[in-house]
């Protein structure tokens, strides 16, 4: 300790100063560690789901998948099939129209997660590396 005391006063008013006004480049790495942390846990998780035995654990994506294939199904062929062919034969119905925007995003996510997973094996990179 000094005898004037204002070093101590000094590191003190640093250290409130950090508080108050962080360093930029360490609060950017402190949120990158955070993110990869919880890149890695979900990625353990999807490791651990997808090697279930269990349908209702292991099985949530390929029914997101066959949902997708469905509803696009159902927009872009059954729906227009059978509205045309009921009108054709003079009963028009409408059929409720789904969210394709909505649709259309999962949809993309997934075939676009999908593609990467297919670019990987290619390239002869392992699931979560």
């Amino acid at each position: 300790m000094s005898m004037t005391g204002l070093g101590e006063v000094a590191d003190l008013a640093g250290k409130i100063a950090d508080k108050i006004w962080p360093d930029a480049s360490q609060a950017q790495k402190d949120a990158l560690s955070f993110q990869l942390a919880q890149m890695q846990a979900q990625t353990d998780t999807n490791k651990v789901e997808a090697s279930s035995q269990s349908l209702f654990v292991a099985g949530w994506r390929p029914f997101i998948g066959w949902i997708c294939g469905c509803g696009l199904a159902f927009a872009f062929l059954i729906s227009p099939l059978f509205t045309w062919l009921a009108a054709l034969f003079g009963h028009p119905i409408k059929f409720p129209e789904l969210d394709l925007g909505t649709l259309m995003t999962l949809l993309l996510g997934m075939l676009g997660l999908g593609g990467m997973r297919t670019f990987e094996k290619v390239n002869g990179i392992k699931a979560g590396h």
